[in-house]
């Protein structure tokens, strides 16, 4: 049994629908307690000290400490979510705790037990760059199954087809897909592999490949439901469509 994993992500892949399937069925609460610029509201209610590029070691300690427990959930599983741009502020913070490692690897094994490495990635990085650059845009980045909103973060504001931004976010996705598998090879690390195509077919399914990965138990048949909706629709297709005419190949 495996009581901790790391969820390796980029943005618009899914990884919120999967870190909520991961929390409902008692499998920690991974989030990205480690991310760069800390919103202080949700620093201070995880208990977490915010400092900056400067830490020292004990508020290194206690940054670590507050995310390990806000991701067991009160259990004995540790979950994380870390996108690859928060990975070198996180093993900064590690070595000041646990100095002196060759590797980064090492630095995370060294605060996170043996964990799983899970890659989440999305086959399609065109339908990525358009959900990001849509929800920058719009300022609405989840919403819940009946269509209530779960995260905005900005004023309502309507989508614009715009093609450089498009562009420039898919090759920015790119980059930070090929930048993980740079990362597990040079680590030695090889990761279970997730797609957002697979999870988004068949999320209970998915939910079924991790836990035993893990060595722990199934969820029941029909016990879990996403709590996070799709928000893909007609304008996502059009931009789609637009971008690969005037792109072939993509």
């Amino acid at each position: 049994m495996t009581n901790s994993y790391i969820l390796c992500a980029t943005p618009r892949t899914g990884s919120t629908l999967l870190c909520d399937l991961l929390t409902r069925c008692g499998l920690g609460a991974p989030d990205s307690y480690f991310m760069e610029d800390m919103d202080p509201a949700w620093a201070a209610e995880l208990g977490m000290p915010v400092a900056g590029d400067a830490a020292t070691p004990d508020e290194a300690r206690a940054i670590l400490d507050a995310g390990i427990r806000a991701g067991r959930n009160g259990g004995d599983t540790f979950g994380l979510r870390l996108m690859r741009s928060s990975l070198p502020r996180l093993c900064a913070l590690i070595d000041l705790v646990h100095p002196g490692l060759a590797t980064e690897a090492a630095r995370l094994r060294s605060a996170f037990g043996d964990p799983l490495f899970l890659y989440l990635r999305r086959e399609d990085k065109l339908a990525q760059a358009v959900s990001m650059v849509r929800a920058e845009q719009t300022g609405l980045w989840h919403v819940a199954p009946d269509g209530s909103e779960l995260e905005r973060l900005a004023p309502p504001q309507d989508p614009v087809y715009d093609a450089p931004r498009i562009a420039a976010k898919l090759a920015e996705l790119t980059g930070h897909d090929a930048a993980w598998g740079d990362w597990f090879a040079r680590e030695g690390v090889t990761p279970f592999p997730i797609s957002y195509e697979a999870l988004s077919a068949d999320p209970a399914g998915t939910i079924g490949r991790i836990c035993d990965a893990l060595g722990q138990a199934r969820p029941p048949d029909g016990h879990l439901q996403p709590g996070v909706a799709r928000l893909a629709d007609a304008t996502s297709r059009d931009w789609m469509r637009r971008f690969r005419e005037a792109n072939p190949g993509v």
